[in-house]
């Protein structure tokens, strides 16, 4: 709470004019959150901590993204070809069981919403991929292909190699493995970090929380990323403390901020009623078109 309180004025200094309005408005949610956070943790509810922390955690990387301008690197020209997300987006996605309902700690539900954050500044052609899929409803009636208790994939496109074909080019759309270690610049493209002689580098989006989204490949080929994609059930047993088998050899761009408890139960056969877009479509920049 001292920090969103004591240095307002030095977070607020990096944003600029016309968003400052909007950044004071989302440090004052911090502010008040952080308050009623301290009353939940002394009464022992842990749900609603968990809860309360993933929606504050929204609240500052909105203040984060406000402070942001113009795009911090540049995409590399050979995949200008590719939608590109110059920012974040929020989706939202519905799912439901097969013939059942969830039962979520004996708790019935219909339907599971799932919120997801999708990260373009530190994987813009693989967040824009997604998001771009997401816009012309793809993953709308789609279904669990993969559910073992380690990760649940979707995505998978009726074609015989399993890629995605561009409905208005006719060409099946691949994109290349994008991986962002932390102290780099830029991402690095077409291989895993292990190949590029630093698979011991620490990554900006670690699969260190359950819900982290990302890409799917074929195991031996880096750029063979097309529309199927999963989220990473996280164990903490079974995953050392900021490093794991993932960590640079799949492109993660984003995390589950509200439903993830939804995605232990989530099997195979299950369906993606909706998935669509509910802010941040203004940073999608498709082939041919300038960011505004």
């Amino acid at each position: 709470m001292g920090v969103a309180k004591n240095q307002r004025e030095k977070i607020l200094a990096g944003v600029p004019a016309d968003r400052r309005a909007y950044a004071e408005e989302q440090l004052d949610v911090v502010a008040d959150g952080l308050s009623r956070l301290n009353a939940l943790i002394a009464e022992r509810s842990a749900e609603k901590v968990v809860a309360l922390q993933r929606s504050l955690l929204r609240n500052i990387g909105n203040v984060e993204q406000a402070m942001v301008v113009g795009f911090p690197f540049e995409v590399p020209a050979e995949y200008a070809d590719k939608p590109l997300l110059k920012g974040r987006a929020t989706v939202e996605m519905t799912i439901r069981k097969a013939g059942e309902d969830f039962d979520i700690m004996g708790t019935i539900y219909k339907e599971g919403k799932l919120t997801m954050v999708i990260d373009g500044y530190n994987a813009p052609v693989t967040a824009g991929n997604f998001v771009d899929l997401v816009q012309r409803g793809f993953y709308n009636n789609d279904t669990v292909v993969r559910s073992d208790g380690f990760v649940v994939q979707i995505g998978r496109p009726n074609t015989k190699d399993e890629l995605y074909v561009d409905p208005d080019t006719g060409l099946k759309r691949t994109i290349p493995l994008e991986v962002f270690a932390k102290n780099d610049k830029a991402p690095t493209y077409g291989l895993t970090l292990e190949d590029d002689g630093r698979g011991y580098a620490a990554t900006k989006l670690p699969f260190s929380v359950n819900g982290a989204l990302a890409q799917a490949r074929n195991e031996f080929e880096a750029n063979t990323g097309s529309s199927q994609v999963f989220w990473f059930l996280f164990e903490p047993d079974l995953t050392p403390a900021g490093r794991n088998l993932l960590d640079g050899r799949y492109a993660l761009f984003g995390y589950v901020t509200d439903g993830d408890y939804f995605l232990k139960s989530f099997g195979v056969g299950d369906q993606v009623v909706e998935a669509k877009v509910v802010d941040g479509l203004e940073n999608l920049v498709l082939p041919g078109k300038q960011a505004s």
